[in-house]
């Protein structure tokens, strides 16, 4: 089959569905008023509360969600074949993300800028709100430690892309502060900030002084290092501090000054990169190699499929960052179809190029099965997996392979940055909230609230031993960071679908894919809690047990009373402002 005429279908659906679907969606369901009065301004405050353009506002919005995971569940979901997968982030991203993150951000900008959490009080009561909130608190944590220890990971294997990473700092600092202090233009300033970084990617590619490579400074790869670790270990255990400290300050600036430029500077870099894949697709014009469906004999397609794809056809941490931080900086209520709608769209085009990168990279489809022999070794493997294939598309353009896998490994660094700090954030307002439920002001305090946030990322991303040695924690979650993700997807939809019942609006387009997500979840859930990690389970971890029981109870619970409240006509406190 060839890859680009793939990429052409692809791409065809998703600007059919941004053009027609989601103008649908905003003119006869949620009804937009370019005249209703955003939180962003209501409540302005300079720290959270700001009004933004949309286009850096839809840098931030779609930076903070595409993250690693529309790489990495993607590039592991070809293990049932490229056709499967295909069809589910097409499909997914235009009748479920799309309407999901697009939902969400409204949701939340008519009612104060609050999150998701908060608003499940006022649509479905009091108890589902807590239980909600310990999910989502518990589903950041999982993604703070994934995310952590990614980022650890590549730069440990990819010591030439440290440098151009943390220069990007000083840079958004820069630029944030001369757009908001001094009045300038953000496009220009973001444009030179992402040349500097590609400049000092290309020479600390080839200049080995440059490269920020620990595990060399320790001695190499057999080498001891600190505490009784390997000094692969000790290397591992310094990013994960360093990465600490990074998100424990930039979780607390006010967005202006470094997430939003930040973010501006990475949406350019995703854009760069993207235009570099699918151009070096079109000059390469790959045939793809691997198989179009796989019969796999150990785990079935179904549910899990739609579990591992998470990121890149719908995600329930998008509405945390909808209604979390990106409602609070809308500008004009009109502007949501283009930050929401249109972001789940740029996150699906992300998931498109990187099944293709994934499944062109291989000669033949016997070295394509001999790679991704299994589940377990398409987990391990898909990443990596995805780097090369990046690099060889790149390749097409006549880039470097070793300047294309530091950019590709850049990008994909940035990405997993950008979701880790906004992450964090997040958790920060779920912790303070949760200190004003149980009358505990203290866990309010915005220092106090980040501090508990830090240390328990850090925590769960080094203590847990796993078979990747020193700091597991993120590998060994990573199972059931998607299931967990999809419920929080389905419970978000169907709240969506309370409030616009309460509205007397059309709610099908959201019960629909709420219905489908919320099914194949629970049943994903099922299988992995009580067939594979409990005690009498062919794969006994009491880790994923624990964390995946309690999201199984909560999640339906909190499902019963959400589907209680949309079949009553009783009304329940509601904000519509």
């Amino acid at each position: 089959m060839n890859a680009l005429l793939v990429a052409v279908l692809g791409l065809a659906v998703f600007a059919l569905g941004y053009r027609f679907y989601s103008k649908f969606i905003a003119e006869r369901i949620f009804k937009l008023d370019p005249n209703y009065v955003t939180p962003a301004h209501k409540y302005k405050d300079g720290v959270d509360f700001v009004p933004t353009n949309k286009f850096v506002l839809w840098g931030h919005h779609f930076t903070s969600v595409a993250g690693a995971a529309p790489i990495l569940g993607p590039a592991i979901a070809v293990y049932w074949g490229w056709l499967p997968a295909v069809l589910w982030v097409v499909f997914g991203t235009v009748f479920a993300a799309g309407v999901h993150d697009f939902g969400t951000l409204v949701l939340s900008v008519r009612n104060k800028g609050q999150s998701i959490g908060t608003l499940a009080h006022r649509l479905i009561g009091q108890r589902a709100k807590i239980l909600f909130l310990f999910i989502i608190l518990i589903l950041v944590l999982m993604i703070n430690a994934v995310f952590a220890w990614v980022i650890s990971n590549l730069f440990i294997t990819f010591p030439a892309s440290v440098v151009p990473v943390f220069i990007q700092i000083p840079l958004a600092l820069w630029i944030g502060h001369a757009v908001y202090k001094k009045n300038g233009k953000m496009l220009v300033p973001s444009l030179v900030a992402l040349a500097v970084m590609y400049i000092v990617a290309i020479i600390s590619s080839r200049v080995e002084i440059l490269q920020i490579d620990l595990v060399q400074y320790l001695g190499g790869e057999n080498a001891a290092g600190w505490f009784g670790l390997t000094s692969v270990g000790t290397a591992f255990f310094i990013w994960i501090i360093v990465l600490m400290i990074y998100v424990y300050i930039a979780s607390i600036l006010p967005v202006w000054k470094l997430l939003q430029p930040r973010d501006f500077i990475n949406s350019h870099q995703l854009i760069v990169g993207l235009l570099i894949l699918y151009l070096g697709l079109a000059f390469t014009n790959p045939t793809i190699t691997a198989p179009v469906t796989n019969a796999t004999t150990d785990v079935s397609w179904f549910p899990l499929l739609f579990i591992t794809i998470a990121c890149g056809a719908i995600s329930g941490f998008h509405g945390l960052v909808s209604s979390g931080t990106s409602s609070k900086q809308l500008n004009n209520e009109t502007e949501a179809r283009f930050v929401g709608y249109l972001g789940a769209v740029g996150e699906g085009i992300l998931a498109l190029i990187s099944i293709l990168a994934v499944v062109t990279l291989f000669s033949s489809k016997t070295e394509f099965l001999a790679t991704y022999s299994s589940f377990t070794e398409a987990n391990g493997a898909g990443l990596g997996v995805f780097v090369e294939g990046a690099a060889n598309l790149a390749n097409g353009l006549m880039i470097p392979s070793d300047i294309s896998t530091t950019i590709v490994s850049i990008i994909v660094v940035s990405f997993a940055a950008t979701t880790l700090d906004t992450s964090i954030r997040l958790m920060r307002y779920i912790i303070a909230e949760l200190g004003m439920e149980y009358k505990m002001p203290v866990l309010a305090k915005k220092h106090v609230a980040t501090t508990i946030a830090v240390l328990a990322s850090a925590a769960l991303v080094l203590l847990p031993k796993g078979p990747q040695g020193f700091g597991s924690g993120g590998y060994l979650l990573w199972p059931l960071f998607g299931t967990a993700n999809q419920l929080l997807a389905a419970i978000s939809l169907l709240l969506i679908a309370v409030w616009l019942k309460r509205l007397g609006r059309n709610y099908v387009v959201v019960l629909i894919p709420m219905f489908f997500v919320l099914v194949t979840t629970m049943y994903a859930m099922f299988q992995q809690v009580a067939l594979q990690w409990s005690w009498f389970g062919s794969n006994q971890n009491n880790l994923l047990f624990v964390f995946g029981a309690i999201i199984f109870v909560f999640g339906i619970w909190i499902s019963i009373t959400a589907l209680s409240a949309l079949t009553q006509n009783k009304e329940l406190p509601l904000e519509d402002d």
